[in-house]
């Protein structure tokens, strides 16, 4: 009889470790199916540098703008530098620009004409603001602030000609982040007069000129002077903003706008070709600044 108990005994407690045994491997199997997928590090930390590699600040982006090298100082004289700036709780607006002294020359009078009757118009501005507002839902509206703000570079080539470049940023409604956009303007000192592409370079010389320039692009991002992912220009590109360049006494340099040569966030904006890669676009007069 007390062998009978003994292995009614055995039984029992065989089957309880056997039910243990089921339930812990049914447990970890619930786990398993909890736990997240392994994840391959490296690709992860690939994937994070790319973002923070194209995470430049629009701070930065404006920095790199305002730091960069002009003639101003050299030109103080010359040059009367204008401030305008409005706060209003559903805009602002921050123009800086430069005014000639007329004392010089009377010339000077056309460039300050122009500069304040047409292209800083504040009154323009406020008017595009507040239209753009109308369409916009009325409560996003007056809690988003509007900015635009203008800077700007100033080149001198042999005393006789300025090259004054433009740079804009503008916070639309509904934007993520700001846009940027140029606008280089030449003016003939000794004339009085704003000269354009047609009189600095050959008359339908627009198709090789891209070439040069998508040839110059191509070269610096072979050097790493230049993002990997920037790209050439197209013709209708460069049409479009064939008058967008400042001279210097060895270089022209052109600009684009937000994502026509670089994606936004490189913050790279021109291309410099040097003098001597467009002397075969360049016209052969005396009145062109940029023949020696």
């Amino acid at each position: 009889m007390r062998y009978l108990y003994l292995l009614i005994f055995l039984l029992i407690f065989s089957n309880c470790k056997n039910e243990k045994h089921e339930e812990i491997n049914s447990n970890s199997n619930d786990i398993e199916d909890l736990m997240p997928a392994t994840v391959d590090t490296l690709r992860f930390k690939d994937v994070d540098i790319e973002t923070l590699d194209k995470s430049i600040s629009i701070e930065l982006k404006q920095k790199q703008l305002i730091d960069k090298k002009d003639e101003s100082e050299e030109l103080q004289i010359l040059i009367i530098d204008k401030n305008y700036r409005i706060e209003k709780p559903d805009y602002i607006i921050n123009f800086k620009y430069p005014l000639l002294n007329e004392s010089f020359s009377p010339n000077n009078r056309n460039f300050n004409d122009f500069i304040n009757d047409y292209y800083i118009n504040i009154k323009k501005t406020e008017q595009e603001i507040l239209e753009s507002k109308l369409l916009c839902d009325s409560i996003e509206a007056i809690a988003f602030r509007e900015e635009r703000f203008i800077d700007y570079k100033i080149y001198n080539v042999n005393d006789q000609l300025i090259s004054v470049l433009f740079y804009k940023e503008n916070f639309y409604s509904g934007a993520m982040h700001p846009s940027f956009s140029f606008d280089g303007f030449n003016f003939d000192l000794n004339k009085g007069v704003f000269m354009t592409y047609k009189d600095f370079f050959v008359q339908d010389s627009e198709a090789e000129l891209v070439n040069i320039l998508n040839e110059n692009i191509k070269k610096q991002i072979g050097k790493g002077d230049l993002y990997y992912d920037c790209w050439e220009v197209s013709i209708d590109d460069f049409i479009a903003s064939k008058n967008n360049f400042v001279l210097n006494d060895t270089y022209v340099e052109f600009y684009f706008d937000d994502c026509i040569i670089c994606p936004s966030y490189t913050g790279t904006y021109s291309i410099e070709l040097p003098l001597e890669e467009l002397l075969s676009v360049l016209k052969k007069f005396e009145t062109n600044p940029l023949v020696f």
